[in-house]
């Protein structure tokens, strides 16, 4: 499989991770205008490595996906295997400390738990 390197003038988004999927659209802007006027979402390929400083990250794609054009709007999309919200397993261990002096009131603690496993 070809990978792409593509590289971005200001540091990506601190989530990006490995696995994540690359998504983009095509931009087109109206004249006096920073608007798109595309709707055409385009899957790339799949992070593989990402530079230290953040401005640069190596993709790999699957034949019949083109990559980006300079000037396109460029996202990602989080693996739901993997990024799952809420607390993952059986039980979970808190503490709560108030660093304060001063008395604190706790009202209601909340939480989503995932099974992690059958």
């Amino acid at each position: 499989m070809p990978i792409a390197t593509l590289t971005f003038n200001d540091p990506i988004n601190s989530s990006l991770q490995l696995g994540d999927t690359v998504r983009y659209t095509p931009v087109s802007t109206s004249p006096n205008s920073n608007i798109s006027t595309s709707n055409t979402l385009q899957d790339f390929g799949i992070v593989n490595s990402i530079s230290a400083d953040f401005l640069s990250i190596n993709v790999v794609y699957s034949a019949p996906a083109t990559p980006p054009s300079l000037g396109d709007y460029i996202m990602f999309e989080k693996n739901k295997q993997v990024n799952t919200s809420g607390v993952k397993g059986y039980y979970a261990n808190i503490k709560f400390v108030n660093s304060s002096n001063k008395k604190a009131t706790l009202f209601s603690i909340g939480s989503e738990v995932s099974q992690s496993s059958q």
